[in-house]
């Protein structure tokens, strides 16, 4: 009994003396913890040693990524530039044109619609064109049957103030020139026929017709581009031109866009309607910002499919990593690493990896973006959502990616692992 007494006292000493001394028992041991650079850095460390696999998954990514960016930049960049076409063009002009009453028989405007029209209250402008039966050739040497496929109208003068065009070369028509043999061509007319300078003559029918001047491209009304404007009073006298108007053109204010539209048939042809078509030419261009939101949305799908196989391939390298590593980790499980310090430096590799793809992905597609824009004459756009999203996915596609390799290396047994070929 007294041996046993002092067996106990013999031993509550030593532990004593251990814990003044400095010295721990191992029930007071505990697992180191890493610190976030600690983790940081073993996670680079694990990349740089496989640089050249690092480069080619962290490239699916990037391609990816860069294709989201670019997309999204390019559809913005666009969107802005039609969006400021359209606030200096206006959206205020409204069209209407002669068709058929529904049986067939073609409907002629009045010849004072446009007198009409500028009744309408909110109307601030109103002008017209009409179609002329006068083929159009280069020269008289040139077959009647080629006109270059360019056509005649009679314009009057206020056309171009009212749908914001202007001349590129030349001068529009004067009042005295609207009764003489002379013509303004449109962009695309004059490239047809070869002019490129203004006192040159072409044929209309058998009449000899004086170019003074070229037009630049009417965005608007594109169909105008490709055709040669005469005077109403000239069309009367040499063509037969009957002073019907084909299309006429009205600006009104903007809040009273819709108010016109419904009462501008009626007022152009009051007895009957029929035959009338009304359009809005601005609405064409909202149509086209309404197509490139849906290409938009397209690539973006194929730029998630390109960021999915990135991440597929960020997975395939982390597992490759994890075996062929089985010592490294058995070596610092031994040394006392735990399972979680184990996952967390696996998935920090893989945070890593994605982050490196996605930082690259971001700077191409922005690179792209404002080269592609500058060289279309746009403004540059690129969303801060779209390289925060980019970025976002990127990081989430490397967890995802890394969680299952990190999971695995956590649960190696450390003497299997040292064991490993």
């Amino acid at each position: 009994m007294k041996n046993t007494l002092k067996t106990r006292n013999t031993l509550r000493t030593k532990n004593t003396l251990r814990t003044n001394s400095g010295l721990k028992t191992k029930n007071d041991l505990k697992p180191s913890r890493l610190t976030p650079g600690d983790i940081l850095r073993v996670g680079a460390v694990g990349l740089l040693a496989r640089r050249a696999r690092v480069v080619l998954s962290a490239l699916g990514i990037a391609i990816g990524i860069a294709t989201m960016v670019a997309v999204v930049g390019l559809s913005e960049s666009s969107r802005a530039d039609l969006m400021a076409r359209l606030d200096r063009l206006g959206t205020n002009l409204l069209t209407a044109e002669a068709d058929d009453d529904g049986t067939g028989r073609p409907v002629k405007l009045p010849k004072n619609a446009v007198a009409m029209v500028e009744r309408i209250g909110p109307v601030r402008h109103a002008t017209a064109t009409a179609d002329v039966d006068a083929r159009i050739r280069r020269s008289d040497v040139v077959p009647e049957e080629r006109t270059a496929g360019v056509t005649t109208q009679a314009a009057r003068l206020d056309l171009l103030s009212a749908l914001g065009g202007e001349v590129d070369r030349g001068v529009w028509l004067t009042s005295a020139g609207e009764r003489l043999p002379t013509t303004v061509l449109g962009a695309v007319a004059a490239d047809r026929l070869g002019i490129t300078r203004t006192g040159e003559t072409i044929m209309m029918n058998d009449t000899r017709v004086v170019v003074v001047g070229i037009l630049r491209p009417i965005e608007l009304v594109p169909t105008l581009d490709r055709v040669a404007l005469i005077g109403f009073p000239a069309a009367e006298r040499y063509f037969g031109f009957d002073g019907h108007p084909t299309t006429l053109f009205e600006r009104s204010t903007d809040d009273s866009v819709e108010d016109v539209r419904a009462v501008l048939a009626r007022s152009i042809n009051p007895g009957s309607q029929a035959g009338i078509k009304i359009s809005r030419p601005s609405d064409a261009l909202a149509a086209k910002a309404a197509t490139d939101e849906g290409l938009t949305t397209l690539m973006l799908g194929l730029g998630a499919v390109a960021l999915l196989v990135g991440g597929v391939g960020v997975a395939n390298t982390m597992v490759i990593s994890v075996l062929e590593r089985r010592q490294e980790i058995g070596l610092r499980r031994s040394l006392g690493a735990t399972r979680n310090a184990i996952r967390l430096q696996f998935l920090t590799e893989s945070l890593l990896l994605s982050g490196l793809g996605g930082a690259t992905g971001a700077l191409l597609g922005t690179t792209a973006t404002y080269a592609f824009a500058r060289a279309q004459g746009w403004t540059a756009v690129v969303p801060p959502w779209s390289l925060a999203g980019g970025l976002g996915a990127t990081l989430l596609i490397g967890a995802l990616a890394g969680l299952y390799p990190a999971i695995r290396a956590s649960r190696l047994d450390p003497t299997v692992a040292l064991h490993a070929a």
